[in-house]
């Protein structure tokens, strides 16, 4: 059985800053975890569902509530596609934005 969205995230937020990996497996694909230019953050593009994913990891310098979790020592994801923020990942938790999302957390089966 295919994973689903919400597990394909999980997986890839875990992969990438859990486990440091140099790339991510994504459907039997795997595609390079780079470090952006100027801020050094983990960023991975992949595809789910013919659709391209941007996974970048949370700035801890900006002023949002995710960058204060960041600067905290939370572990934290935001994934972007078509232009918006599609969910983001929390120490294994996600949360989906947009119609249909109503903001559900899911919780990492297995953090390690």
């Amino acid at each position: 059985m295919k994973p689903s969205l919400e597990e394909t995230l999980i997986d890839v937020w875990r992969q990438a800053l859990v486990e440091n990996a140099d790339e991510v497996q994504v459907g039997g694909q795997r595609y390079p975890v780079i470090k952006t230019s100027q801020k050094k953050l983990r960023e991975v593009v992949f595809a789910f569902d013919g659709k391209e994913i941007r996974a970048i990891e949370q700035n801890p310098q900006t002023t949002s509530r995710w960058a204060q979790m960041a600067r905290a020592g939370k572990k934290v994801m935001q994934f972007i596609s078509e232009g918006s923020y599609l969910a983001n990942v929390m120490d294994g938790k996600l949360t989906l934005y947009g119609k249909g999302a109503s903001n559900r957390r899911l919780p990492l089966r297995n953090p390690t």
